[in-house]
């Protein structure tokens, strides 16, 4: 994640890898390693993420228009700016990530330049950091509505706060990058890699920044995720036993104590959470055993570090899925959409199209503005 680029080697690996200064006895000259190839495996995982990027820029774009201007306009006031900011993480991760990848295992080398080299490993890190502040600004959200209901007229105000947050700290997280990274150029076989040669001095440097970035990225938003919906089960279970011994006499037209659509947004978040815990885990896990063990990229095959990358990408391909499972106006919205482009209908048919294909009888979106703001 960090220092995405291997100067054992000087080609892209799949962990985040940053390798001593080369006048340290731990590794030999640069000019002793022969330069690496576009083996069959990274061609593999070009070909995985370019299917990758195009579902994943298709789905979440349309997921950002039916929220920002389709029938996704009917979420709370409080939650379309989450939903917003989600689909604007995983464009980020889309349109930076993705192809920056691509190319890079394409090229082997680098042919960007120094500043293009900063920019682009910032742009990185900043993405995968708001991605994963955003799942812990969703979950807080959804701890708030479920354990004070009676708040909901606060939680627009304090949403944007926490997104505002969210986007400064990833911002500030990912500024070191500018600074590590720099194009290194090896004259003894002309072979220019964009890498953080030479900005560790230390191996404990080098592993510190990455645990750094390792917790701040993993270990912090699963810890406050995995809180926050403990605490959101643990009230819904007391709730459960006050209504068996008798103690809720009031609740609304005998519906239930949490509204339908409160519920069903909880399912769509932790689903959501899910995702990302079930996609990245591995990766993480295998950018922690090359921290203290560097000569495991001997050990196990390099399909293994391409296959575990791509599959964590595919979290940003989830999401859509799970909003649009969980959300009848988004499915609304696509098969309008596919209408329009493929019988170019009037605007009267469309609408007479919209109509027919709203959500269906006693099937509501997740938190939309009738349903008490959550």
């Amino acid at each position: 994640v960090t220092s995405s680029w291997s100067l054992r080697t000087l080609a892209p690996p799949t962990i985040p890898l940053v390798q001593p200064h080369p006048n340290t006895s731990q590794y030999p000259p640069l000019s002793d390693w022969d330069p690496p190839s576009f083996t069959r495996a990274a061609q593999f995982r070009v070909g995985a993420t370019l299917v990758l990027f195009l579902f994943a820029a298709c789905s979440n774009l349309a997921l950002l228009a039916s929220v920002w201007c389709g029938r996704g306009r009917r979420l709370a006031s409080h939650l379309r700016p989450l939903m917003l900011s989600l689909a604007s993480a995983d464009l980020m991760m889309t349109f930076v990530v993705m192809p920056l990848d691509a190319v890079w295992n394409v090229t082997v080398q680098w042919y960007g330049g120094d500043v293009l080299c900063k920019l682009l490993c910032f742009l990185k890190l900043f993405a995968m950091h708001a991605s994963a502040f955003i799942l812990v600004v969703i979950s807080l959200d959804r701890q708030h509505a479920i354990l004070h209901p009676l708040d909901a007229l606060c939680a627009h105000r304090r949403n944007r706060r926490m997104l505002l947050l969210a986007w400064g700290l990833s911002l500030l997280l990912a500024s070191p990058q500018l600074f590590i990274f720099q194009a290194v150029r090896v004259e003894a076989v002309d072979f220019t890699q964009c890498a953080t040669h030479g900005s560790f001095s230390r191996r404990w440097q080098e592993t510190l920044y990455n645990m750094f970035h390792f917790t701040s990225l993993y270990v912090i938003p699963l810890l406050v995720m995995s809180c926050c919906y403990s605490r959101i089960l643990l009230h819904i279970h007391q709730q459960h036993l006050r209504d068996k011994a008798g103690e809720s006499y009031l609740r609304r037209s005998g519906t239930d104590i949490i509204p339908k659509a409160r519920i069903k947004t909880l399912k769509m978040t932790v689903v959501i959470v899910l995702s990302f815990v079930v996609c990245w885990t591995p990766y993480y896990l295998l950018g922690i055993w090359y921290w203290f063990q560097p000569e495991m990229l001997h050990v196990t095959p390099e399909y293994v570090h391409h296959a575990l990358f791509v599959f964590g990408n595919l979290n940003t391909c989830c999401d859509p899925i799970i909003y649009g499972f969980y959300t009848p106006s988004f499915r609304a919205d696509l098969a309008a959409c596919c209408h329009r482009t493929s019988c170019d209908a009037s605007p009267r048919s469309l609408d007479q199209l919209s109509t027919r294909q709203g959500p269906p009888s006693g099937e509501s979106d997740p938190g939309t503005n009738n349903q008490g703001g959550d």
